[in-house]
């Protein structure tokens, strides 16, 4: 796996940033060609907690999580064990999906990021590809969102997958 680790005030320790590679590492066997797969990484300081923010994108998926912890090396464990209960709570999912025609790929373009209150923090453009509700509702969930833009296979129309307070899931879908 490639890492892109960056902090979002100083550098990271070369020590933070080999247990990093090292942690993350241990995701290598769940991917075919881990030599492909390219992981960002952001640490934080917020006050008294770091906080780590792990992006994976790969062709059919993208795995996301953050945690923060008073101690960094703690963060980094933690949000790797998350990971890997991500990878291996949706693996049948995945290869399910993976099997199909119509998977999506797609990949973020990190634009500006804004500091202010009740301003606009990040911009994202994502490219859609047409899939059903059943792997919108798998890329959610893997992303850790409260809700998913997807293009819908069927009908082509852009459409918003959320979660419910219920808990069950609801689509808003465009004309």
């Amino acid at each position: 796996m490639k890492y892109i680790i960056r902090n979002d005030k100083k550098n990271n320790t070369e020590a933070i940033n080999d247990y990093i590679k090292e942690k993350l590492g241990k995701l290598d066997k769940y991917f075919s060609n881990p030599e492909e797969i390219e992981a960002n990484i952001l640490t934080k300081s917020d006050g008294r907690l770091m906080r780590i923010e792990v992006t994976i994108p790969t062709q059919h998926f993208t795995l996301r999580n953050e945690v923060s912890n008073e101690d960094l090396y703690a963060a980094i464990d933690l949000v790797v064990d998350k990971l890997e209960r991500q990878i291996r709570k949706n693996k049948d999912k995945i290869n399910k999906k993976i099997n199909k025609t119509y998977i999506q790929d797609f990949q973020y373009e990190l634009e500006d990021e804004y500091y202010e209150e009740n301003e606009i923090v990040k911009h994202k453009k994502i490219e859609l590809k047409p899939i059903d509700e059943e792997e919108a509702i798998i890329q959610m969930n893997m992303l850790g969102h409260s809700f998913f833009v997807y293009k819908d296979v069927d009908t082509n129309n852009i459409c918003v997958l959320y979660k419910r307070k219920d808990g069950n899931y609801g689509v808003i879908e465009t004309k």
